[in-house]
C-alpha cells in the first residue's frame, strides 16, 4: 500500500509542474527554436515573480528542465515490428 506524502512539494517542484502545464497549453512544443527561446525568457521572468523564493540557480534549472521537456524524442533504430 502506498504511503501518503507527508511533506509539501517545494517551490521549485510546483514551479516545474506549472511550467510543464504552460508548455502544453501554449503550444511551445510546435514552435520554432527562436520562438521557444523568447517564450522561455518571458515565462521564466513570470515564474520568478510568481515564485519569489526561487533563486537564480533555481530559475536556471527550471529553464533547463523546460527546454529539455520541449526537445524531440531521439530515435535510435527502426520502430518495433518494422521490416527492412
Amino acid at each position: 500500500m502506498q504511503q501518503p506524502k507527508t511533506e509539501n512539494p517545494s517551490a521549485l517542484d510546483r514551479a516545474r509542474d506549472e511550467l510543464y502545464s504552460h508548455i502544453l497549453r501554449c503550444g511551445v512544443l510546435q514552435a520554432q527554436i527562436e520562438h521557444q527561446s523568447d517564450w522561455f525568457d518571458d515565462t521564466i521572468e513570470y515564474m520568478a515573480e510568481r515564485y519569489p523564493t526561487l533563486g537564480e540557480e533555481d530559475l536556471a534549472e527550471l529553464r533547463r528542465l523546460g527546454e529539455r521537456y520541449c526537445q524531440p524524442v531521439i530515435r535510435h533504430g527502426p520502430p518495433v515490428g518494422a521490416t527492412s
